[in-house]
Protein backbone atom coordinates (compact mmCIF):
# COMPACT_ATOMS: atom_id res chain seq x y z
CA UNK A 1 0.00 0.00 0.00
CA UNK A 2 1.00 3.46 -0.25
CA UNK A 3 -0.26 6.62 1.27
CA UNK A 4 0.18 10.13 -0.40
CA UNK A 5 0.00 12.71 2.23
CA UNK A 6 -1.19 16.70 2.59
CA UNK A 7 -1.14 16.15 -1.45
CA UNK A 8 -3.55 18.84 -3.67
CA UNK A 9 -6.00 17.23 -5.75
CA UNK A 10 -8.56 19.71 -7.39
CA UNK A 11 -7.46 22.79 -5.23
CA UNK A 12 -7.64 20.70 -1.81
CA UNK A 13 -5.35 19.10 0.51
CA UNK A 14 -6.10 15.70 0.64
CA UNK A 15 -4.74 12.16 1.73
CA UNK A 16 -4.81 9.40 -0.78
CA UNK A 17 -4.19 5.63 -0.17
CA UNK A 18 -3.83 3.49 -2.80
CA UNK A 19 -4.42 -0.20 -1.75
CA UNK A 20 -3.41 -2.62 -4.20
CA UNK A 21 -3.88 -1.51 -7.51
CA UNK A 22 -6.61 1.32 -7.04
CA UNK A 23 -7.67 4.05 -5.28
CA UNK A 24 -8.56 2.86 -2.00
CA UNK A 25 -9.82 6.15 -0.14
CA UNK A 26 -9.15 9.76 -0.33
CA UNK A 27 -9.89 11.98 2.64
CA UNK A 28 -9.42 15.71 3.62
CA UNK A 29 -8.98 14.30 6.96
CA UNK A 30 -5.76 12.32 8.07
CA UNK A 31 -5.39 8.81 7.19
CA UNK A 32 -3.75 6.68 9.71
CA UNK A 33 -1.47 4.11 7.28
CA UNK A 34 -2.01 0.04 7.92
CA UNK A 35 1.41 -1.14 8.87
CA UNK A 36 3.28 -1.61 5.98
CA UNK A 37 2.05 0.91 4.18
CA UNK A 38 4.71 3.48 1.96
CA UNK A 39 4.01 7.13 2.83
CA UNK A 40 4.80 9.49 0.60
CA UNK A 41 5.10 13.10 1.04
CA UNK A 42 2.58 15.45 -0.79
CA UNK A 43 3.51 18.20 0.65
CA UNK A 44 3.78 21.44 -2.17
CA UNK A 45 2.68 18.69 -4.79
CA UNK A 46 -0.77 17.97 -6.80
CA UNK A 47 -2.11 14.68 -8.04
CA UNK A 48 -3.69 14.28 -11.40
CA UNK A 49 -4.82 10.99 -13.31
CA UNK A 50 -2.22 9.72 -15.38
CA UNK A 51 -2.62 10.47 -18.98
CA UNK A 52 -3.92 7.95 -21.69
CA UNK A 53 -2.26 8.00 -24.82
CA UNK A 54 -5.06 7.05 -26.99
CA UNK A 55 -3.30 6.83 -30.75
CA UNK A 56 0.74 5.97 -30.92
CA UNK A 57 3.23 4.15 -32.31
CA UNK A 58 5.54 3.75 -29.58
CA UNK A 59 8.54 2.34 -31.53
CA UNK A 60 8.76 4.84 -34.32
CA UNK A 61 10.74 7.30 -31.70
CA UNK A 62 13.70 6.22 -33.17
CA UNK A 63 12.83 7.29 -36.38
CA UNK A 64 12.12 11.10 -35.71
CA UNK A 65 13.76 13.49 -37.29
CA UNK A 66 14.83 11.44 -40.25
CA UNK A 67 12.43 12.56 -42.69
CA UNK A 68 11.07 16.34 -42.33
CA UNK A 69 9.28 19.38 -44.56
CA UNK A 70 7.03 16.40 -46.03
CA UNK A 71 3.10 15.60 -46.77
CA UNK A 72 2.03 12.95 -45.05
CA UNK A 73 1.84 10.26 -48.47
CA UNK A 74 5.28 11.15 -49.48
CA UNK A 75 6.60 10.64 -45.57
CA UNK A 76 4.64 7.69 -45.64
CA UNK A 77 6.71 6.33 -48.68
CA UNK A 78 9.94 6.70 -47.29
CA UNK A 79 8.36 5.46 -43.75
CA UNK A 80 7.66 2.45 -45.10
CA UNK A 81 11.14 1.84 -46.66
CA UNK A 82 12.50 2.02 -43.49
CA UNK A 83 10.31 -0.02 -41.76
CA UNK A 84 10.70 -2.87 -44.69
CA UNK A 85 14.14 -3.52 -42.54
CA UNK A 86 13.13 -3.25 -38.82
CA UNK A 87 12.82 -6.38 -36.57
CA UNK A 88 11.13 -7.57 -32.81
CA UNK A 89 14.22 -6.94 -31.04
CA UNK A 90 14.11 -3.10 -32.72
CA UNK A 91 10.73 -2.78 -31.72
CA UNK A 92 11.53 -3.56 -28.88
CA UNK A 93 14.24 -1.99 -27.52
CA UNK A 94 12.60 1.45 -29.31
CA UNK A 95 9.48 0.56 -27.81
CA UNK A 96 10.98 0.85 -24.36
CA UNK A 97 12.48 3.98 -24.62
CA UNK A 98 8.80 5.15 -26.03
CA UNK A 99 7.63 4.18 -22.59
CA UNK A 100 10.45 6.00 -20.79
CA UNK A 101 9.66 9.19 -22.38
CA UNK A 102 5.78 8.28 -21.82
CA UNK A 103 6.03 7.78 -18.49
CA UNK A 104 8.46 11.23 -18.27
CA UNK A 105 5.43 12.84 -19.41
CA UNK A 106 2.78 11.40 -17.57
CA UNK A 107 1.43 8.99 -19.41
CA UNK A 108 0.48 5.52 -17.77
CA UNK A 109 -1.44 3.89 -20.06
CA UNK A 110 -1.24 3.93 -24.77
CA UNK A 111 -3.24 2.60 -27.46
CA UNK A 112 -0.51 1.43 -29.98
CA UNK A 113 -0.86 0.60 -33.78
CA UNK A 114 2.65 -1.26 -34.84
CA UNK A 115 4.40 -4.10 -36.08
CA UNK A 116 5.57 -6.57 -33.90
CA UNK A 117 3.33 -5.55 -31.26
CA UNK A 118 3.89 -8.12 -28.94
CA UNK A 119 7.09 -6.90 -28.46
CA UNK A 120 5.71 -3.13 -27.36
CA UNK A 121 3.65 -4.75 -24.83
CA UNK A 122 6.63 -6.67 -23.10
CA UNK A 123 8.42 -3.23 -23.43
CA UNK A 124 5.36 -1.54 -21.36
CA UNK A 125 4.93 -4.20 -18.95
CA UNK A 126 8.73 -4.49 -17.83
CA UNK A 127 8.37 -0.23 -17.41
CA UNK A 128 5.41 -1.16 -15.52
CA UNK A 129 2.99 1.18 -17.72
CA UNK A 130 -0.49 -0.26 -19.32
CA UNK A 131 -0.52 -0.91 -22.78
CA UNK A 132 -3.07 -1.93 -25.32
CA UNK A 133 -1.89 -3.49 -29.02
CA UNK A 134 -3.17 -3.91 -31.79
CA UNK A 135 -2.72 -6.31 -35.04
CA UNK A 136 -2.18 -4.39 -37.78
CA UNK A 137 -3.71 -5.18 -40.89
CA UNK A 138 -2.02 -3.37 -43.68
CA UNK A 139 -2.35 -5.71 -46.61
CA UNK A 140 -1.62 -3.02 -49.89
CA UNK A 141 -4.51 -4.66 -51.36
CA UNK A 142 -2.89 -7.85 -52.00
CA UNK A 143 -4.89 -11.25 -51.83
CA UNK A 144 -1.90 -13.31 -50.61
CA UNK A 145 -0.54 -10.61 -47.92
CA UNK A 146 -3.96 -10.25 -46.94
CA UNK A 147 -4.18 -14.22 -46.21
CA UNK A 148 -1.41 -14.42 -44.40
CA UNK A 149 -2.37 -11.61 -41.91
CA UNK A 150 -5.47 -12.88 -41.17
CA UNK A 151 -3.88 -16.51 -39.90
CA UNK A 152 -1.21 -14.45 -38.28
CA UNK A 153 -4.04 -12.40 -36.25
CA UNK A 154 -6.04 -15.81 -35.21
CA UNK A 155 -2.45 -16.57 -33.75
CA UNK A 156 -1.95 -13.59 -31.59
CA UNK A 157 -5.35 -13.63 -30.67
CA UNK A 158 -4.83 -17.30 -29.51
CA UNK A 159 -1.85 -15.89 -27.73
CA UNK A 160 -3.25 -12.77 -25.94
CA UNK A 161 -5.58 -15.16 -24.48
CA UNK A 162 -2.67 -15.77 -21.74
CA UNK A 163 -2.21 -12.55 -20.90
CA UNK A 164 -3.63 -11.19 -17.48
CA UNK A 165 -5.09 -8.04 -18.76
CA UNK A 166 -8.64 -8.22 -20.53
CA UNK A 167 -8.40 -4.80 -22.64
CA UNK A 168 -4.85 -5.35 -24.00
CA UNK A 169 -4.98 -6.64 -27.40
CA UNK A 170 -7.16 -5.01 -30.22
CA UNK A 171 -7.48 -4.95 -33.89
CA UNK A 172 -5.98 -2.41 -36.22
CA UNK A 173 -7.02 -1.50 -39.43
CA UNK A 174 -4.16 0.97 -41.29
CA UNK A 175 -6.96 2.93 -43.37
CA UNK A 176 -9.14 2.82 -46.50
CA UNK A 177 -6.32 2.84 -48.84
CA UNK A 178 -3.80 0.56 -47.79
CA UNK A 179 -6.52 -2.41 -46.33
CA UNK A 180 -8.56 -4.25 -48.74
CA UNK A 181 -12.44 -4.25 -47.93
CA UNK A 182 -12.24 -7.85 -47.95
CA UNK A 183 -9.82 -7.55 -44.78
CA UNK A 184 -11.60 -4.97 -43.26
CA UNK A 185 -14.73 -6.75 -43.16
CA UNK A 186 -12.79 -9.93 -42.39
CA UNK A 187 -10.67 -7.64 -39.21
CA UNK A 188 -14.43 -6.26 -37.85
CA UNK A 189 -16.02 -9.10 -37.71
CA UNK A 190 -13.44 -11.00 -35.65
CA UNK A 191 -12.79 -8.11 -33.62
CA UNK A 192 -16.88 -8.09 -32.67
CA UNK A 193 -16.80 -11.57 -32.45
CA UNK A 194 -14.29 -11.81 -29.50
CA UNK A 195 -15.41 -8.25 -27.92
CA UNK A 196 -11.99 -6.69 -29.29
CA UNK A 197 -11.82 -2.86 -30.20
CA UNK A 198 -10.86 -1.69 -33.93
CA UNK A 199 -8.03 1.04 -33.95
CA UNK A 200 -7.51 2.50 -37.43
CA UNK A 201 -6.77 5.92 -39.48
CA UNK A 202 -9.81 7.48 -40.38
CA UNK A 203 -10.59 11.06 -42.54
CA UNK A 204 -6.69 12.09 -42.17
CA UNK A 205 -6.22 13.85 -45.65
CA UNK A 206 -7.73 15.49 -47.86
CA UNK A 207 -6.57 13.51 -50.53
CA UNK A 208 -7.76 10.29 -48.63
CA UNK A 209 -11.31 11.84 -48.43
CA UNK A 210 -11.19 12.12 -52.80
CA UNK A 211 -9.97 9.15 -53.56
CA UNK A 212 -12.42 7.58 -51.16
CA UNK A 213 -15.39 9.41 -52.78
CA UNK A 214 -13.73 8.31 -56.43
CA UNK A 215 -13.30 4.81 -55.61
CA UNK A 216 -16.48 4.01 -53.82
CA UNK A 217 -19.69 5.92 -55.00
CA UNK A 218 -19.16 9.23 -53.86
CA UNK A 219 -18.87 8.29 -49.92
CA UNK A 220 -16.23 9.61 -48.08
CA UNK A 221 -13.84 7.32 -45.59
CA UNK A 222 -16.51 7.87 -42.59
CA UNK A 223 -19.62 6.69 -45.05
CA UNK A 224 -17.83 3.94 -46.32
CA UNK A 225 -16.90 2.30 -43.23
CA UNK A 226 -19.91 2.95 -42.20
CA UNK A 227 -21.49 1.29 -45.01
CA UNK A 228 -19.20 -2.15 -44.04
CA UNK A 229 -20.54 -1.85 -40.50
CA UNK A 230 -17.35 -1.33 -39.08
CA UNK A 231 -17.88 1.65 -37.06
CA UNK A 232 -19.60 1.30 -33.57
CA UNK A 233 -18.11 2.06 -29.95
CA UNK A 234 -15.74 -0.35 -30.03
CA UNK A 235 -14.08 1.76 -33.03
CA UNK A 236 -11.14 4.27 -32.46
CA UNK A 237 -10.86 6.62 -35.11
CA UNK A 238 -7.50 8.47 -35.26
CA UNK A 239 -7.80 11.78 -37.17
CA UNK A 240 -10.97 12.25 -38.00
CA UNK A 241 -10.53 15.60 -39.68
CA UNK A 242 -12.32 15.70 -42.86
CA UNK A 243 -15.88 15.47 -42.32
CA UNK A 244 -18.67 16.31 -43.30
CA UNK A 245 -21.56 17.15 -41.64
CA UNK A 246 -22.75 13.81 -41.79
CA UNK A 247 -19.97 12.27 -41.49
CA UNK A 248 -19.96 14.06 -37.92
CA UNK A 249 -24.14 12.71 -37.42
CA UNK A 250 -22.42 9.44 -37.91
CA UNK A 251 -19.94 9.16 -35.86
CA UNK A 252 -21.85 10.63 -32.93
CA UNK A 253 -24.56 8.23 -33.60
CA UNK A 254 -22.89 5.11 -33.71
CA UNK A 255 -20.59 6.39 -30.83
CA UNK A 256 -17.45 6.61 -32.40
CA UNK A 257 -14.26 7.15 -30.37
CA UNK A 258 -12.01 9.55 -31.84
CA UNK A 259 -8.68 10.70 -31.49
CA UNK A 260 -7.18 14.21 -32.34
CA UNK A 261 -3.86 14.22 -33.36
CA UNK A 262 -2.82 17.67 -33.34
CA UNK A 263 0.91 18.01 -33.49
CA UNK A 264 1.47 15.36 -36.13
CA UNK A 265 -1.74 16.59 -38.47
CA UNK A 266 -0.37 20.52 -38.31
CA UNK A 267 3.46 19.09 -38.76
CA UNK A 268 2.69 17.44 -41.95
CA UNK A 269 -0.15 19.61 -43.14
CA UNK A 270 -2.61 17.63 -43.22
CA UNK A 271 -4.81 19.50 -41.43
CA UNK A 272 -5.76 21.31 -38.43
CA UNK A 273 -10.25 21.77 -38.19
CA UNK A 274 -11.14 19.02 -36.01
CA UNK A 275 -14.92 19.59 -35.36
CA UNK A 276 -14.82 19.08 -31.60
CA UNK A 277 -17.76 20.77 -30.71
CA UNK A 278 -19.71 19.31 -32.95
CA UNK A 279 -18.58 15.54 -32.57
CA UNK A 280 -18.49 15.98 -28.98
CA UNK A 281 -22.44 17.33 -28.97
CA UNK A 282 -23.31 14.34 -31.65
CA UNK A 283 -22.30 11.98 -29.22
CA UNK A 284 -18.87 10.64 -30.31
CA UNK A 285 -16.14 9.81 -27.56
CA UNK A 286 -13.66 12.56 -27.84
CA UNK A 287 -10.00 11.78 -26.70
CA UNK A 288 -6.37 12.88 -27.42
CA UNK A 289 -3.12 11.07 -28.49
CA UNK A 290 0.74 12.62 -29.87
CA UNK A 291 0.82 9.72 -33.03
CA UNK A 292 4.15 8.37 -34.03
CA UNK A 293 6.94 10.43 -32.78
CA UNK A 294 8.44 10.33 -36.15
CA UNK A 295 5.43 12.39 -37.47
CA UNK A 296 4.73 14.57 -34.01
CA UNK A 297 8.49 14.26 -32.90
CA UNK A 298 7.58 13.56 -29.22
CA UNK A 299 4.95 11.63 -26.75
CA UNK A 300 4.38 14.12 -24.74
CA UNK A 301 0.71 14.33 -24.05
CA UNK A 302 0.87 17.59 -22.23
CA UNK A 303 2.24 19.17 -24.94
CA UNK A 304 -0.45 17.68 -26.55
CA UNK A 305 -3.34 19.44 -24.56
CA UNK A 306 -1.65 22.66 -25.17
CA UNK A 307 -1.60 22.88 -29.15
CA UNK A 308 -5.03 21.27 -29.48
CA UNK A 309 -6.37 24.29 -26.90
CA UNK A 310 -4.84 26.91 -29.19
CA UNK A 311 -5.55 25.45 -32.53
CA UNK A 312 -9.28 25.03 -31.82
CA UNK A 313 -9.82 28.63 -30.25
CA UNK A 314 -7.63 29.88 -33.60
CA UNK A 315 -9.27 28.67 -36.46
CA UNK A 316 -13.22 29.29 -34.58
CA UNK A 317 -11.36 32.35 -33.70
CA UNK A 318 -13.24 31.83 -29.86
CA UNK A 319 -11.50 32.36 -27.44
CA UNK A 320 -14.03 30.37 -24.94
CA UNK A 321 -13.17 27.03 -26.44
CA UNK A 322 -11.86 24.08 -25.67
CA UNK A 323 -12.49 24.59 -21.74
CA UNK A 324 -9.72 23.36 -19.27
CA UNK A 325 -12.14 20.61 -18.31
CA UNK A 326 -12.87 18.90 -21.02
CA UNK A 327 -9.37 19.41 -22.66
CA UNK A 328 -8.67 17.35 -19.35
CA UNK A 329 -10.83 14.42 -19.49
CA UNK A 330 -9.65 14.18 -23.33
CA UNK A 331 -6.13 12.96 -21.89
CA UNK A 332 -7.18 10.72 -19.42
CA UNK A 333 -10.79 9.55 -18.69
CA UNK A 334 -12.20 10.16 -22.03
CA UNK A 335 -9.25 7.49 -23.66
CA UNK A 336 -9.88 5.39 -20.40
CA UNK A 337 -13.43 5.05 -21.09
CA UNK A 338 -12.61 4.07 -25.17
CA UNK A 339 -10.35 1.03 -23.96
CA UNK A 340 -12.66 0.06 -21.26
CA UNK A 341 -10.09 0.60 -18.56
CA UNK A 342 -11.09 1.71 -15.06
CA UNK A 343 -8.05 4.45 -15.27
CA UNK A 344 -8.03 8.02 -15.96
CA UNK A 345 -9.43 9.90 -12.71
CA UNK A 346 -8.47 10.79 -9.21
CA UNK A 347 -11.13 8.69 -7.47
CA UNK A 348 -11.76 6.42 -4.92
CA UNK A 349 -12.18 2.53 -6.76
CA UNK A 350 -10.10 3.18 -10.10
CA UNK A 351 -7.14 2.38 -10.90
CA UNK A 352 -4.26 3.97 -9.50
CA UNK A 353 -2.43 5.54 -12.60
CA UNK A 354 -1.35 8.82 -11.44
CA UNK A 355 1.00 11.55 -11.84
CA UNK A 356 2.47 13.49 -9.08
CA UNK A 357 3.04 17.30 -10.02
CA UNK A 358 5.71 19.40 -8.46
CA UNK A 359 4.56 22.94 -7.43
CA UNK A 360 7.39 24.30 -6.25
CA UNK A 361 8.79 26.72 -9.81
CA UNK A 362 7.96 29.93 -11.38
CA UNK A 363 4.93 27.61 -13.19
CA UNK A 364 2.59 27.93 -10.62
CA UNK A 365 3.56 31.17 -9.01
CA UNK A 366 0.55 32.88 -9.73
CA UNK A 367 -3.04 33.15 -8.45
CA UNK A 368 -3.90 31.18 -11.99
CA UNK A 369 -6.02 27.90 -12.14
CA UNK A 370 -3.65 24.79 -11.16
CA UNK A 371 -5.31 23.62 -14.49
CA UNK A 372 -4.21 26.73 -16.65
CA UNK A 373 -0.87 27.26 -15.16
CA UNK A 374 0.17 23.17 -15.69
CA UNK A 375 -1.39 22.80 -19.05
CA UNK A 376 -0.43 26.36 -20.87
CA UNK A 377 2.43 26.96 -18.99
CA UNK A 378 4.23 24.15 -17.41
CA UNK A 379 6.15 21.45 -19.03
CA UNK A 380 5.97 18.07 -18.65
CA UNK A 381 9.35 17.97 -16.38
CA UNK A 382 7.08 19.37 -13.14
CA UNK A 383 5.72 15.97 -13.17
CA UNK A 384 8.11 14.69 -10.37
CA UNK A 385 6.79 11.43 -9.73
CA UNK A 386 4.22 8.38 -11.72
CA UNK A 387 2.37 5.84 -10.06
CA UNK A 388 1.26 3.22 -12.09
CA UNK A 389 -0.95 0.10 -11.61
CA UNK A 390 -0.68 1.12 -7.67
CA UNK A 391 3.00 1.16 -7.64
CA UNK A 392 5.74 3.95 -8.32
CA UNK A 393 7.17 3.40 -12.00
CA UNK A 394 9.15 6.92 -11.81
CA UNK A 395 10.33 8.53 -8.46
CA UNK A 396 12.15 12.32 -8.03
CA UNK A 397 12.23 12.11 -11.86
CA UNK A 398 13.99 9.06 -12.25
CA UNK A 399 13.33 6.04 -14.10
CA UNK A 400 14.50 2.83 -13.12
CA UNK A 401 16.84 1.11 -15.94
CA UNK A 402 17.00 4.55 -17.82
CA UNK A 403 20.62 4.03 -18.88
CA UNK A 404 19.74 0.52 -19.63
CA UNK A 405 17.25 1.81 -21.79
CA UNK A 406 18.97 4.02 -23.66
CA UNK A 407 22.02 2.07 -24.28
CA UNK A 408 19.36 -0.55 -25.54
CA UNK A 409 17.94 2.02 -27.93
CA UNK A 410 20.96 2.57 -29.27
CA UNK A 411 22.58 -0.70 -30.26
CA UNK A 412 19.74 -1.33 -33.18
CA UNK A 413 20.59 2.23 -34.57
CA UNK A 414 22.33 0.48 -37.03
CA UNK A 415 19.84 -1.33 -38.57
CA UNK A 416 17.76 2.04 -40.11
CA UNK A 417 20.92 4.59 -40.60
CA UNK A 418 21.65 3.38 -44.27
CA UNK A 419 17.49 4.13 -45.33
CA UNK A 420 17.38 6.97 -44.65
Amino acid sequence: MILIKDIQVDGLKKDVLIEGERIGRISSEPIVPPEGTEVFDGRGKALIPGFVNMHSHAAMILLRGIHEDLRLYDWLERIWKIEAVIDRNFVYQASRLACLEMIKGGTTCFNDHYWFAPETRRAALELGIRPVISFLFLDGHDKETARKQRLACERLYERSKEWNDSHGFAIGIHSVYTVSEENILWANNFALEHGLRVHMHLAETALEDSDCRREHGGLSPVGYFDRLGVLGSHTIAAHCLYLSDDDVEILGKRKVNCVHNINSNAKLASGFRFRYNELRDAGANLCLGTDGAASSNNLDMLETMKTTALFQKAWREDPTQMPLGELMDCATVNGARALGIECGAVKEGALADLSVVDLDNSYFLSPGTFLGNLVYSAHSDVISDVIAGGRFVMRGRKVEGEEEILEGARSVLGMIHSEK
